[in-house]
C-alpha cells in the first residue's frame, strides 16, 4: 500500500486471505488512506431514471435549479456539474455509443434491473481497457472468483457489449466473468444524500479501489470509510479510510462492509448474500447466542459500549462515527455527516 506504506502492511490473515495490519502504533482519527477508484459506474438500471440528477464524472448531485448543465455532446443524456468534469469524464465516445445502443436493446430490457446495472459495469470495463489498460490488470489482481450465475450473466452481456467496441478493446467472455466477480466482491457504494426523514439513502454509483479493497470486514471495526462526493469542494470519488480507535502495531485494521448498527441476523444475511462469508468476529459470536431479551441490555459488554459511542443516533442514519484527525475530540458520521464531541456521547 504505497500511499500509506509507513502506516500499514499487507499480510495473510488466517481464514481471511490478504488483510491490512498496522505497521506501527496508530491513533484514533488518523487518516490511513485516500484513494481514487480504478473504476466507477452508475448504479441506475439502464431503463430507469435516478432519483436525483448527478454528474457522470464526480457523481455529485446537480442542483435542481441548475440551468443547462454541461452534457455529453453525443447523447445529451449524460450530465456534468462543470465543463472540467465533462472534459475529464470517462464517458468516452465509445462508452456513449455502447450505452445508447444498449438502451435500444430488447433482450437487455427484458432482463432484471441487476443485469442492467451489470451492463454498465461491463461497458465501463471495456472503456477502461481502451483508455487505462493497467487498471484492468489491477482489477484482475483482486480477490473474487466467478460462480455459475456470474458466468451466465457474463456470456449474455459479452454477446451484447463487446461488438460495440473496437476489436483491440474487446474483452473475452471469460475476462468479463472474472471482472464481474472482482466487482461483486470488492465494490464500494457512493450514496445519494442523507435525509433525516427518509427515504433511506439509495446507491448512486459503484466504485472499486485497489488498496481499500484489501481491508477485511469486522462488525466491530477499528476503521471506517468516508467519501465526500457531495460535500467536498474537490467533487471527487476518492475514498478516505480513518481510524475509529487506537490500533497497536501488528493488529489487523478492519472496516465494516455494512452499517454496524444492524442486528445479528441482518448482518449475517447481507454478508452471506453480498460477500459470500459468515462473520465470526467476537461480536457475532456473542450475539449468535442471544435470546430475544435480556442480554442486549448488558452495557458492560465491550461491543455494546462501542456501539453506544460510535453509532450515529440521528434519525434514519446509524452510520459509524470516527474521530477527526488528531488531536480532536470531535466525531464525524460516515453516513450522514453529523458531528458530535466525545462529551456528547452517553
Amino acid at each position: 500500500m504505497a500511499a500509506s506504506s509507513c502506516l500499514l502492511r499487507v499480510e495473510e490473515i488466517g481464514g481471511k486471505g490478504r488483510g491490512v495490519v498496522a505497521a506501527q502504533p496508530l491513533k484514533a482519527g488518523q487518516t490511513l488512506l485516500t484513494e481514487s477508484p480504478l473504476i466507477v459506474y452508475s448504479a441506475s438500471p439502464l431503463f430507469s431514471s435516478p432519483p436525483f440528477k448527478h454528474c457522470h464524472h464526480c457523481f455529485t448531485i446537480i442542483p435542481s435549479h441548475t440551468i443547462n448543465p454541461p452534457s455529453c455532446p453525443s447523447c445529451s443524456h449524460h450530465l456534468f456539474c462543470s465543463q472540467t468534469c465533462l472534459n475529464s469524464s470517462s464517458h468516452s465516445p465509445w462508452a456513449c455509443k455502447a450505452l445508447t445502443s444498449l438502451t435500444n436493446s430488447t433482450p437487455l430490457q427484458q432482463q432484471p434491473q441487476e443485469r442492467q446495472v451489470q451492463a454498465r459495469f461491463v461497458v465501463a470495463a471495456h472503456d477502461l481497457l481502451l483508455h487505462t489498460p493497467s487498471h484492468i490488470n489491477m482489477l484482475l489482481s483482486l480477490q473474487g472468483t466467478p460462480d455459475a450465475a456470474i458466468i451466465d450473466a457474463a456470456n449474455f452481456l459479452h454477446s451484447l457489449i463487446s461488438p460495440l467496441f473496437p476489436p483491440h478493446s474487446q474483452l473475452s467472455a471469460d475476462l468479463v466473468a472474472q471482472l464481474m466477480a472482482k466487482d461483486r466482491l470488492n465494490s464500494f457504494c457512493l450514496m445519494h444524500p442523507y435525509s433525516p426523514h427518509g427515504p433511506q439513502r439509495s446507491i448512486k454509483a459503484y466504485t472499486v479501489y485497489a488498496k481499500a479493497s484489501l481491508f477485511n470486514h469486522s462488525c466491530l471495526p477499528n476503521a471506517c470509510r468516508f467519501d465526500y462526493v457531495d460535500t467536498s469542494e474537490e467533487h471527487n470519488t476518492d475514498i478516505v479510510v480513518r481510524l475509529v480507535e487506537d490500533v497497536p502495531e501488528g493488529k489487523e485494521v478492519c472496516i465494516s462492509y455494512i452499517r454496524v448498527g444492524r442486528d445479528y441476523c441482518t448482518r449475517k444475511r447481507i454478508l452471506m448474500e453480498d460477500y459470500g462469508f459468515t462473520c465470526e468476529c467476537d461480536r457475532c459470536k456473542i450475539e449468535a447466542s442471544w435470546g430475544s431479551q435480556g442480554e442486549k441490555e448488558n452495557n458492560d459488554l465491550p461491543h455494546v459500549r462501542f456501539l453506544r459511542k460510535h453509532v450515529c443516533e440521528k434519525e434514519n442514519c446509524a452510520g459509524t462515527m470516527a474521530p477527526l484527525p488528531p488531536p480532536s475530540h470531535v466525531l464525524e458520521c460516515n453516513f450522514c455527516g453529523n458531528f458530535k464531541t466525545h462529551c456528547d456521547t452517553p
